[in-house]
């Protein structure tokens, strides 16, 4: 009798799966995205359904029986990767790192698994992409310590787990998982489910053995991590190493994390020895010119688990066509259309017949609501030609009625504001200091014609 293969057909985008192929993805809207998907023999999976029945059966316990205790972590001796795992790689996880060609994925790594091979912990660096004379010039030329990194060349996920049953090493680095292949799988590498059943078997081996994984992954146009959706459900953690727009630094960013916080950034900076940590990184953004400018305003964002000082800026132009143009780097355009609409209702500032360009200086993207008063007050700068004192900030989210509302972690911004020299800060009157701050005057508001008036009054 023949073993039938079952086969389903998988949106790589959105891992929404179908019946049949199709051209474009029903769920998410994309094009040429649906691929298909060898499942396996129906026969043995009803077999290794009947085993795994016959065999042990999962203890159920109450929740409050659950273990409660920390989860043990290793460092990797640079604190800003540290910061963005959550405070070390825990034992039995798995990390996926995805970034752009040359954005330095190989590098940090290497830096990091050469920092626990230097304490004795056991490290095995997979690569299925470079040889290993290209990753030992690296070494050499990073000045890395690497007599105690164990390399492989290996594609298989099968064999790489049969060499670790031997070694039984405490970290695996898999460059990248794109090219890794299963034999449990018919179809070739790099296809959907060559992927997602290589990431599945590292993972299984992972928890199973205590192995902390960190898998490399290739990007899309688009610079979102190739491969099924469910790779990003597969692991514990996914981070996203990529640059500035001036390409001087390096920004690493946690999409999911487990086991910490989501959002937290580490930034450093690439030379001839690799990747150098940031300690600093507001000063990094805060790099203006001597003079002030109308339309500099800096503000204070929370990523992750501390405060970021930003400078945003805004042009405001008269039209020379029919259609003024609206433009935002670095945050939502459509938000900046809403703010602009309430500076018109509420500040009585009216913008329409003017062109706006907004940027985010230093290439980061900002996502939080805390810095809609800091984009207003550039836009009015410029438009006024307003000149803002250098010493001074702003931040706080403005509500469609003109309210400004207050921030998450509001007491710490300003000492963060306070530590790097400003004297004015004009926040939310929510987020007011009880106690007065040394050297920093705050102006609370609750509405936007309120931070108007504080505008004027700047000398």
């Amino acid at each position: 009798m023949s073993k039938k293969t079952k086969t389903a057909f998988v949106c790589e985008q959105c891992g929404a799966d179908f019946p049949r192929w199709g051209g474009q993805c029903t769920s998410c809207g994309e094009w040429n995205t649906i691929k298909e998907v060898r499942l396996g023999n129906a026969a043995s999976d009803r077999h290794d359904r009947a085993a795994g029945y016959a065999g042990s059966i999962s203890e159920v316990k109450r929740l409050s029986d659950v273990n409660l205790s920390q989860a043990e972590r290793v460092l990797t001796d640079i604190s800003e990767f540290d910061r963005v795992l959550g405070g070390g790689m825990v034992v039995g996880s798995v990390v996926l790192i995805g970034g752009a060609p040359g954005a330095g994925k190989s590098t940090l790594l290497l830096q990091a698994i050469a920092n626990m091979a230097d304490r004795d912990v056991g490290v095995l660096y997979v690569s299925g992409e470079e040889s290993l004379q290209q990753i030992a010039e690296r070494a050499h030329r990073l000045k890395l310590p690497a007599s105690k990194i164990l390399m492989l060349a290996e594609t298989s996920v099968q064999r790489i787990c049969d060499v670790m049953d031997g070694i039984k090493p405490q970290i695996l680095v898999v460059d990248s998982i794109q090219v890794m292949h299963t034999q449990d799988a018919d179809s070739a590498p790099g296809s959907v489910s060559q992927v997602r059943e290589s990431a599945s078997y590292l993972t299984q081996y992972a928890k199973k053995h205590q192995v902390s994984i960190f898998m490399v992954g290739h990007v899309t146009k688009d610079q979102s991590l190739a491969g099924p959706m469910t790779l990003s459900h597969i692991v514990d953690t996914q981070v996203m190493l990529g640059s500035t727009d001036d390409a001087r630094y390096r920004v690493l960013r946690a999409d999911k994390n487990r086991f910490g916080s989501v959002g937290e950034l580490g930034f450093f900076a690439m030379d001839s020895t690799g990747l150098k940590e940031v300690k600093n990184p507001s000063a990094m953004f805060l790099n203006r010119a001597e003079t002030p400018a109308s339309g500099s305003v800096v503000t204070v964002l929370w990523e992750g688990t501390r405060p970021l000082l930003v400078e945003i800026q805004a042009l405001v132009v008269d039209c020379q066509y029919g259609n003024p143009r609206r433009l935002a780097v670095g945050f939502d355009q459509n938000r900046l259309a809403m703010l602009l609409a309430v500076l018109a209702r509420h500040g009585n500032i009216m913008t329409a017949q003017d062109e706006i360009y907004a940027n985010v200086v230093g290439g980061i993207k900002v996502s939080e609501t805390g810095s809609d008063l800091a984009i207003v007050m550039s836009v009015v700068s410029s438009l006024k030609n307003k000149l803002i004192p250098h010493d001074a900030l702003f931040f706080g989210e403005i509500g469609l009625s003109g309210e400004i509302r207050p921030v998450a972690n509001g007491h710490a911004r300003l000492n963060d504001a306070a530590k790097h020299g400003f004297k004015k800060a004009v926040v939310p009157k929510a987020n007011a200091p009880k106690h007065k701050l040394a050297d920093l005057r705050v102006y609370p508001v609750s509405t936007l014609s309120e931070a108007l008036d504080v505008l004027d009054d700047f000398d």
